[in-house]
C-alpha cells in the first residue's frame, strides 16, 4: 500500500500540476488567440480553458470584443472651396472575428485610426464649407459607409461615426460673423420698411373713410412732432430743434388743398 502510494503521489501530482499549467482564464468581454511554435492553433473563449501547453503554446493575444471607443484627434483638411479646416471625430467600433483582426492586418487600432483619418479628409475634400455645416448627418453617413466598406476584411465592424467639430480659420469665422450681422441688419430694414408701407396704407384708407380728413392729419401730425420732440429729449448729445406744428399744419393743409383741385379737374 504505501508502495502503490508513493508511486500514484507524483503521478498525481505531476497530473495536477500539468492541468494547472495549461489551462488558461480569458476575461469576459474578450477572446485570445494561441500559437503554437509561431502558428496559430486556436481560439480561446471567455472563461476557463484547457489544453494551453506551456513553454510550447503562447498566448499571441487577448483582446476585448466589446465595443470601442477610437477618438481621433483634430485634423487638418481642406474643402472643396480650398478653406482649411480642423475636423475631429468619434468611432466607434467591435471586433468580430478575432483572427482577421490580429492576423489579416498588423495592427488593428493604428490600422483603424488611418483610415478614418484618410476618409474624414476625403469626405471633407468632396463639399464646400458651408455644406459641411449643413450636412453634418452626411458626412457622418458616408463615413460610416466607407469606414465599414474598408475595414471588412479586418474582421471588425465600424458601429457609427461621429463627426465632432468643424472649424474654419479664425478669419473665416470673424468673415461669417459680419456676414451674418450685415443680413440680420438688412433684414431688420426691410421689415422696418414693411411695416412702414403698412402703416402708410392703412392711413390712406383711414383717410378715405373720414368726413374731415384735414383734422385727421393735423392730430397725425401733431402726435409725430411730439414723438419727435421725446426722442430727441432722450439723448444727451442731441440738439433739440423746435418746430412749429402750426407752420406744418397749415403746408399740410395746403397740400391737401392743391390736391383736392387736382382731383376735381
Amino acid at each position: 500500500m504505501d508502495i502503490l502510494l508513493s508511486i500514484l503521489a507524483p503521478v498525481v501530482l505531476v497530473a495536477f500540476g500539468y492541468s494547472v499549467g495549461t489551462t488558461k482564464v480569458v476575461q469576459e468581454g474578450n477572446e485570445a488567440l494561441v500559437e503554437r511554435f509561431g502558428k496559430y492553433r486556436k481560439k480561446l473563449d471567455p472563461g476557463l480553458n484547457f489544453n494551453v501547453v506551456p513553454f510550447i503554446d503562447k498566448i499571441a493575444v487577448e483582446e476585448s470584443t466589446r465595443e470601442q471607443i477610437l477618438d481621433i484627434e483634430p485634423q487638418q483638411a481642406i474643402t472643396k472651396d480650398n478653406v482649411q479646416v480642423e475636423v475631429d471625430a468619434i468611432v466607434y467600433w467591435q471586433i468580430l472575428d478575432m483572427y482577421k483582426a490580429f492576423y489579416a492586418v498588423d495592427n488593428v487600432h493604428e490600422a483603424i485610426e488611418n483610415l478614418v483619418m484618410t476618409t474624414l479628409r476625403s469626405t471633407i475634400g468632396q463639399l464646400e464649407l458651408d455644406e459641411t455645416y449643413a450636412s453634418r448627418d452626411r458626412i457622418n453617413q458616408n463615413l460610416l459607409q466607407q469606414l465599414d466598406d474598408a475595414s471588412a476584411d479586418w474582421g471588425v465592424k465600424v458601429m457609427r461615426v461621429e463627426v465632432q467639430e468643424i472649424k474654419p480659420p479664425q478669419t473665416i469665422i470673424d468673415a461669417l460673423e459680419k456676414e451674418r450681422a450685415a443680413k440680420s441688419e438688412k433684414q431688420a430694414k426691410i421689415l422696418q420698411a414693411e411695416g412702414t408701407v403698412e402703416s402708410i396704407q392703412m392711413i390712406s384708407k383711414a383717410l378715405q373713410e373720414q368726413a374731415n380728413t384735414q383734422k385727421v392729419l393735423q392730430f397725425l401730425i401733431a402726435q409725430r412732432y411730439v414723438e419727435a420732440n421725446e426722442k430727441l429729449g432722450e439723448s444727451s448729445n442731441s440738439k433739440v430743434v423746435f418746430m412749429d406744428p402750426k407752420a406744418l399744419s397749415e403746408a399740410m393743409t395746403d397740400l391737401l388743398q392743391t390736391e383736392s383741385v387736382g382731383e376735381s379737374n
